[in-house]
């Protein structure tokens, strides 16, 4: 489970307590007097205690703790402790002292009140200041929602904040409080922070009573990408992962490297229980920085897009198009009918390898290579396509469009749906299709470029298992071409195949019905 690190505050605090465990009298043995006359009369014989030698081991691990010590110092007065809160309708009760109906059981007591909710709900995380007149960062999901933001210092001042901006798609928001002379956090280069390096983390984890925490460990991986709340093609992910403990309430601190210079805005973390289990996350702090760049100077974040869909490069795409190295982001799709990218001849199923010159190897980089440029402006995309083939486009990038929200789409069923005929086995592809039928068309609302053979059945282990999706899985997939032939049929599809042999990488072009987008699979095929 992903947990954003936020924390409704609670009455009480915890207490913490520390036992020492003392020995009895009666296992210590105490010298008779005569014992010690006689030991007097012993003579005594001095020897010179031997010098220890140098240790290197041992100055290097001082010199480490002095440096946290030293960056915890340089760091703290930099970190703000935020409380956030928005009113709530509470139900009305009757007056008086009545027992109350707990949510979710008013059906079986319909005469009693309902239990109040509170006027007032309060939540808390952190952040840290940017800047000497006031500015600070934090996370978008701290504040998000509320009518009353508050921040306190390392010195117990407190002030109360305007929210300056947000974006949700970066999980960022910078805020403002009427100060002067503040401690700005100085911003490190996250693309040079390298896994392995020893970082800290800084926050108010579990609310009140341990704020202004640090904590410590290593950079864990980079360039991943979660399965957050409220996320959508539109968000990106970047994020450095750490084993420094972070819980609850560091959402919006500052990870830290052992210069002293901010890498990272601590944003979330993966547990079963909610709290730390060894796997944080912190958003790039190059990533944080244009963000909160645009935040400060417009109010809001103006974003350009190539105008495509995109995702990962697997091993089979790497494979189909002769890279040495599994890299890149395929293009699944256009964003829409007068994408930009269309416009430059980038084509469905092109893995994009670099952007102006720089290598690109996983979609929250081409994300970052494009997003933050000015709409209008042209970039230099590299693609990569069958047989080694290499072409240089450049794109006008286009301004990023609201987004449209769309219908959901019922579940077609595992039935026949007025399909037009029996399913039909694909041996190669380890699979079962049918033909869309006018009830199929219909009932998942498919344009004449989004209608194929629809996929049934995926055989477990096989070859497109994990790939493709039959209805009651999370589909149904529609396969609209196979190596750029259309698919209109079963036929079609086994034609469409005709020549190939196990080992051989297909190119799939897929809808998803359910989720109303259109993708690339590179499959390789298996034994019939």
């Amino acid at each position: 489970m992903m947990n954003f690190l936020r924390r409704p505050l609670g009455p009480g605090g915890a207490a913490l307590v520390f036992a020492t465990g003392l020995g009895t009298a009666g296992l210590l043995h105490f010298p008779h007097d005569g014992e010690a006359q006689q030991r007097r009369q012993q003579p005594v014989v001095t020897v010179a205690a031997p010098t220890p030698p140098a240790n290197a081991n041992v100055a290097a691990l001082q010199n480490l703790s002095e440096a946290f010590a030293t960056v915890a110092e340089q760091v703290k007065p930099s970190v703000v402790f935020i409380k956030s809160g928005h009113a709530t309708r509470g139900d009305v009760d009757s007056g008086g002292p009545q027992m109350q109906v707990p949510p979710g059981f008013e059906q079986f007591f319909p005469n009693m009140p309902r239990q109040r909710r509170p006027d007032f709900q309060q939540s808390a995380g952190s952040g840290f200041v940017v800047s000497k007149d006031g500015y600070i960062l934090t996370n978008n999901h701290v504040v998000e929602g509320s009518d009353v933001v508050t921040v306190r210092l390392l010195d117990r001042r407190e002030f109360k904040a305007k929210v300056v901006g947000t974006d949700p798609n970066t999980d960022l928001a910078v805020l403002k409080i009427d100060a002067r002379n503040l401690t700005p956090a100085p911003l490190g280069n996250s693309d040079r922070s390298r896994v392995g390096e020893w970082v800290l983390a800084v926050g108010n984890p579990l609310g009140e009573n341990l704020t202004f925490t640090v904590t410590q460990g290593i950079i864990s991986a980079k360039g991943r990408s979660l399965a957050l709340p409220n996320t959508s093609d539109r968000s990106i992910q970047d994020f450095i992962q750490t084993d420094a403990a972070i819980n609850p309430g560091n959402s919006g601190g500052p990870l830290v490297s052992v210069q002293g210079a901010v890498i990272g805005v601590n944003s979330a973390i993966a547990s079963q229980s909610g709290f730390n289990a060894g796997y944080g996350f912190a958003i790039p702090i190059n990533l944080a920085r244009q963000v909160m760049d645009q935040i400060i100077s417009h109010g809001r974040v103006q974003r350009a897009v190539l105008g495509v869909t995109v995702r990962n490069a697997t091993p089979n795409d790497a494979a189909y198009v002769g890279l040495p190295d599994v890299n890149g982001v395929v293009v699944q799709d256009y964003g829409s009918e007068d994408s930009p990218a269309r416009a430059a001849g980038i084509q469905p199923g092109d893995i994009i390898v670099s952007v102006d010159g720089k290598r690109v190897e996983y979609v929250g980089q081409l994300q970052q290579a494009i997003a933050f440029r000015r709409p209008g402006e042209s970039a230099r995309i590299e693609v990569a396509r069958k047989g080694g083939v290499h072409k240089m486009l450049s794109v006008r990038l286009q301004e990023l469009p609201a987004q449209v929200k769309t219908a959901a789409v019922t579940d077609s069923g595992s039935g026949n749906g007025g399909r037009a005929a029996p399913a039909t086995s694909v041996d190669l592809l380890g699979l079962t299709v049918q033909a869309l039928g006018r009830d199929d068309i219909a009932q998942l609302q498919l344009a004449p470029d989004r209608q194929g053979v629809i996929v049934t059945g995926v055989t477990a282990g096989g070859p497109a298992y994990g790939e493709l999706v039959p209805p009651d899985q999370g589909g149904p997939d529609i396969i609209l071409s196979v190596e750029n032939k259309p698919v209109k049929s079963p036929a079609d599809l086994n034609r469409a195949l005709t020549g190939m042999k196990a080992g051989d990488i297909v190119s799939l072009s897929v809808y998803n019905a359910q989720a109303k987008i259109r993708r690339i699979e590179r499959i390789r095929l298996g034994a019939p």
